[in-house]
């Protein structure tokens, strides 16, 4: 019998693998706190958005007030600033033998397991690029990288059973290096922040301010390092050419510029959040930690500091969206 999930939070990435995994045929249960959305998929089922038209499928769906206890498979896909807010919620629902895996952008397992417990954390890395278009509406943003694997660097049953199943979205995979892969992300996430400075495409964006790209990439890829992690690389995103000093940028960036522009989104979700749905960033929750690590490590981070606060500015509505941030940000470049 196929296995059932909770998917607390039915956005762009929860959405869309909870549309897969009940159209594979596991049960699944949606949590969000958005009441249109909610009220969406129960009257019309939830729907994915491809080139080829709408699919749907029928999804049962709650607000958090309405959810049962005792939750077993729970994939968590809140905003990174939401984790800390939903925690005592998800501790109170979850079953003794259930878990919970962070399908979140940023580093938030450790505040996880400091809510419901180590034992029943998991660790995951996602990169796709969905949006949620309208209330039970996900636009598909293709295939991307999804890996699995225990905080501690183990391969156990429970990941392999999950990655299983997440299969019937891609290729998902079990990994000995979760933590890897998140600070891989947190590297090309600095790109794709900084295009969210400007209104174009983040693969224009990126060609047209390589160094700029490549500096503020390797400030965070210095701090992930320091901890002697390994980063890994995933889709056409290779962080050991944007190390410092590392050879093959130009070559790297070529690929990886050509690949954005295949996907469906040409702009960030965080451009989106800002310029469309005006509502808080998550970006600020990610880069905290990497922040904290550099200046406890004596790592110099200076353009990506800078880089965060020009983004809180555009964020808040104190200054407009517009590619001058980039050029003003690249005089700094020594």
């Amino acid at each position: 019998m196929p296995d059932s999930y909770t998917v607390v939070g039915g956005g762009a990435i929860g959405g869309t693998l909870a549309f897969h995994l009940a159209r594979a045929g596991h049960r699944v249960l949606i949590v969000d706190a958005d009441e249109d959305h909610v009220a969406a998929i129960r009257t019309h089922g939830l729907t994915s958005r491809g080139p080829d038209g709408d699919s749907r499928v029928t999804v049962e769906a709650v607000i958090p007030d309405e959810a049962p206890s005792g939750l077993g498979r729970v994939l968590l896909a809140v905003k990174a600033q939401a984790t800390e807010g939903v925690l005592p919620w998800l501790k109170a629902h979850l079953a003794d033998d259930g878990f919970v895996v962070s399908l979140q952008n940023g580093l938030n397992e450790q505040l996880i397991a400091s809510a419901v417990g180590a034992e029943r954390t998991v660790g995951a890395f996602v990169n796709l690029f969905a949006d949620v278009v309208e209330p039970g509406v996900i636009r598909d943003g293709g295939q991307g990288a999804l890996v699995v694997g225990e905080p501690d660097g183990r391969i156990t049953e429970r990941v392999e059973a999950v990655v299983a199943d997440l299969q019937a979205w891609g290729p998902a995979k079990a990994t000995d290096n979760v933590e890897g892969y998140l600070w891989s992300k947190l590297g090309f996430g600095a790109m794709l922040t900084t295009t969210a400075l400007a209104d174009a495409p983040m693969a224009d964006l990126i060609d047209r301010h390589r160094p700029l790209m490549y500096a503020i990439t390797a400030e965070v890829l210095a701090v992930a390092v320091s901890a002697g992690r390994r980063l890994e690389p995933f889709d056409q995103f290779d962080p050991s050419v944007y190390l410092p000093g590392a050879a093959g940028r130009e070559a790297a960036t070529d690929r990886l510029t050509a690949w954005l522009r295949t996907q469906p989104k040409d702009r960030s979700g965080i451009w989106r959040d800002i310029a469309v749905r005006h509502r808080p960033v998550e970006v600020f929750h990610h880069y905290g930690p990497v922040v904290a690590e550099a200046a406890e490590r004596e790592i110099p981070v200076p353009l990506l500091t800078a880089m965060l606060e020009r983004l809180r500015a555009v964020a808040t509505g104190e200054a407009a969206m517009t590619e001058e941030h980039l050029r003003e940000l690249e005089q700094g470049l020594a």
